[in-house]
This record gives structure tokens, sequence and C-alpha cells, in this order.
């Protein structure tokens, strides 16, 4: 594959390459290896991570991702995008040039992955050191092609950023969920790709706060969506309430009157029987006074 893009990453830095193929390949093995001085390239990166690179393989979307982390100088050149087909020729599904710098990339945007939801927009800002080249924004096709997106409006505009000097706004609005792909944001030879992600909207109910302390009880809420809150103290509005508030009123009165009444009962039993033992002890307290002068006189007879 003659068509070569390129990328530029700050050192230190980090990036991810997304990698397109045809669905007949999605079994196949999938590798990304960097080209040495013979243009040669060994299975380097299978689907695993080794050293500064992984790739995930995504078969329902036909994409595998290629990242690089920790990235030096020394990192610098052309790698490949690859499948790995057993007796026959590897196919190269994508050449890409990585520039890694000391200094400011001449084309980088501040993340990679942005997400979205439905109905919505997403901002992209795409920076930009070069403003001879034409600025671009497209999604990546099948094969790595440019195709334009026909199912949101999108819209550009080439600003100058006080800080960080050009840039390209790119903003996408009425997103979809078929909008979740991958897009480069790109400048004359450079590009850098950028993943948009776009979720459901999710639908936030309204509840209402109930300020009574006791809840509505099983009748209540299954007779009616909307039950009244149930009142936590007797007092209930109209004639209905008063009856009920008479009635407990009079259950509360022959509740304390019940005790009141056995303790006068008992009171009642005490003095009683007091009464009694201390009559009975004042009557014997006189029979013994009148036996004492029964027995003590003397019958002197006449002479």
């Amino acid at each position: 594959m003659d068509r070569c893009l390129s990328c530029a990453v700050k050192t230190g830095g980090s990036t991810t390459i997304p990698c397109l193929y045809d669905q007949k390949y999605k079994t196949n093995m999938k590798y990304w290896c960097k080209e040495d001085y013979l243009k040669r390239c060994s299975l380097d990166v299978h689907t695993k991570s080794i050293y500064k690179a992984s790739i995930s393989d995504y078969i329902n979307k036909q994409t595998f991702t290629v990242t690089m982390t920790d990235l030096e100088p020394v990192d610098s050149g052309r790698y490949w995008c690859a499948v790995e087909i057993i007796g026959g020729s590897n196919v190269m599904i994508e050449t890409f040039q990585l520039f890694v710098t000391t200094g400011t990339p001449e084309l980088y945007v501040d993340q990679q992955e942005v997400t979205g939801v439905e109905g919505g927009s997403v901002i992209v800002k795409c920076y930009y050191s070069d403003t001879r080249n034409r600025k671009w924004w497209c999604r990546i096709g099948v094969n790595n092609s440019c195709e334009r997106n026909s199912t949101t409006i999108v819209t550009r505009q080439q600003t100058t950023d006080a800080t960080r000097g050009n840039v390209l706004t790119v903003t996408m609005s009425g997103l979809k969920i078929e909008n979740t792909g991958w897009y480069r944001c790109g400048g004359g030879d450079l590009m850098m790709p950028v993943h948009i992600t776009v979720r459901q909207q999710t639908t936030t109910q309204s509840t209402s706060t109930m300020t009574t302390t006791q809840a509505p009880t099983t009748e209540q809420s299954s007779f009616s969506p909307t039950a009244e809150p149930v009142q936590t103290d007797n007092t209930v509005q109209g004639p209905e309430g008063d009856k009920e508030k008479d009635t407990m009123s009079s259950i509360d009165l022959k509740v304390l009157l019940i005790p009141l009444g056995m303790l006068v009962v008992v009171m009642a039993g005490v003095l009683v029987t007091w009464k009694m033992w201390r009559k009975h002890k004042d009557n014997k307290a006189m029979d013994q006074t009148t036996n004492t002068s029964v027995v003590g006189y003397t019958h002197v007879p006449l002479i």
C-alpha cells in the first residue's frame, strides 16, 4: 500500500491507531509491526500486549486498534497494520508514519476519545501550526477510506487560540447511535484519529418528596398510583374527624379510670379491715376490764 498517513506525538505521550478491515478477515490474526531499513515487517505485535504496544480486536466492528504508550523519539518510524494469511501473502491494511517530537506536535487534539448522547452534539478541537494546507474532517471507512458523514450536521470553524495557536473546531450535531466510530482530523500529510461514542439518552424521572413520616399502606399504593400521604396524628378535618377525636378521648379516659377505681376499692378494703380490727381490739379491752372488776369484789356476810 503506497498511501501512508502520518501522526505526530509528543515525547512521553501516547496514541491509538484504528485499523479497519474487511469482514472476511474477522477470524484472521491481526498484527502491528515496524518497518525496518529493508522495508520488511516482522510479526512483532499480535493480538496481545508487547512492550509499548497493545492490540484490541473488535470483530463486530471489523476494527482492531493499536495503542502505543510512553513514546520516545526512537519509536518514530513507519508501521503497518496487517492481517496474517496462513499459506498466503499477508494483507497490509494500513501503513502509518509516526513522528515523536520533543516539542509541540504540528497537529494534535486534546483527546482521542469523545462521548456524546443521541440527539446531542460533540465538539472536537484540532490544533495545528501549518496554515498552508487545507484542514479536513472525515469518518474512517472500510480499507481506511475517508468517508463524508451525511447523517449529522457537521460544522467547521478555523480560529486562532491565544495560547495554542490555530484551531479547527468541528461540531457534530443531531447525533445518532450509528455515528459511533473512528474519525480523522487532518491537515496536509498529518492527521489524528478521534473516536466518537454516541450513547442513548437516559430519561430522568422526577419524583415528589412526601413530607409525612409514615409511608402509604399497601392498599393505598395498589388502589391509586397517586395515593395521598397518610397523616401521622389523630386530627382529621371534618365531622368524621371530630367523632374520631371524641372516641379516642373516651378510650383514653377509660384507660385512666380503671386503675384509679381499682386503687379506690383497695384503699376502701384496707380502711374497712383496719376499722374492724380496731373495733375488735376495743371490745377485747372492755371485756378484760369487766372481768377484772368482778374478780376483785369480796362478799362480806352480814353479822
